[in-house]
């Protein structure tokens, strides 16, 4: 498919993982949901969601297993069973295989999407961090339930973070701050992750918080997470920029051997 170019993937070398997000391009949507949408719950037209998805699944060559997300911190593992036509959909914000050919993908239209992997392709896990989520553990969680699965230790997994709202474009409040444990005038406290900017609104580093937090979990093996999906409207879908809009995915799989 041509659009699938211009995807992103973590440039990590776990052999035995695949690992992609998808952009605004290679899907069949049209309008504000052109062209990529997989989101099913955001007024698309549900043909087109239903052929996006398939092509995402084409292009992975691994079964996808979408969550109903809700901004929290609940880890749901998964197999092939949970990726057959009809199964339910699970609601959660973190889920993890260790089955090949199953994929773990999570929806993001300015949450940051964390993608997980064990060593040697042991186990995979994908999070959907959006702030509430991230000061809820989510992250965290998802990391558990990858080490458990894949018997390793949080230094030997290697995580990528996807597109997200960038610190330029992400303007919170004092109850964002508040859910990370920093009080305002303390901003420049260990991580930095905040900036004043006067009128009790802040600049937040959404995928810097992430990074802060898989340091602590043990984790040293993190990249990714530098792109803006507010400032590029023609690669990403925003919803903060554009209120009606698309979902991208952000997935990872065992591939089969």
């Amino acid at each position: 498919m041509s659009g699938a170019a211009d995807w992103l993937a973590p440039d990590w070398g776990v052999a035995g993982v695949g690992a992609l997000m998808t952009t605004r391009s290679g899907g069949t949507s049209s309008g504000r949901y052109a062209t990529m949408n997989v989101g099913s719950a955001v007024g698309d037209d549900a043909a087109a969601v239903t052929v996006n998805r398939a092509l995402l699944a084409e292009a992975m060559g691994a079964a996808p297993v979408f969550l109903r997300q809700v901004h929290g911190a609940r880890v749901v593992c998964v197999g092939r069973a949970d990726a057959a036509a009809g199964a339910p959909i699970l609601e959660a914000d973190a889920v993890v295989t260790g089955e090949q050919g199953v994929a773990c993908v999570v929806q993001a239209a300015d949450c940051l999407p964390v993608l997980l992997a064990a060593p040697d392709g042991r186990a995979v896990a994908a999070a959907h961090a959006g702030w509430r989520g991230l000061a809820a553990g989510v992250v965290e969680r998802a990391l558990d339930a990858l080490c458990r699965v894949g018997g390793c230790a949080p230094r030997e997994v290697v995580a990528w973070l996807g597109a997200c709202i960038g610190p330029e474009a992400f303007e919170v409040g004092e109850d964002v701050l508040a859910a990370f444990g920093v009080a305002p005038g303390e901003e420049r406290g260990p991580s930095a992750r905040f900036v004043a900017k006067g009128g009790a609104k802040w600049h937040a580093d959404l995928a810097g918080l992430a990074r802060d937090r898989l340091a602590a979990a043990g984790v040293d093996a993190v990249s990714g997470g530098r792109r803006c999906t507010v400032s590029d409207a023609s690669r990403f879908f925003s919803y903060r920029r554009d209120g009606v809009t698309g979902r991208m995915a952000a997935a990872v799989w065992i591939a089969a051997r």
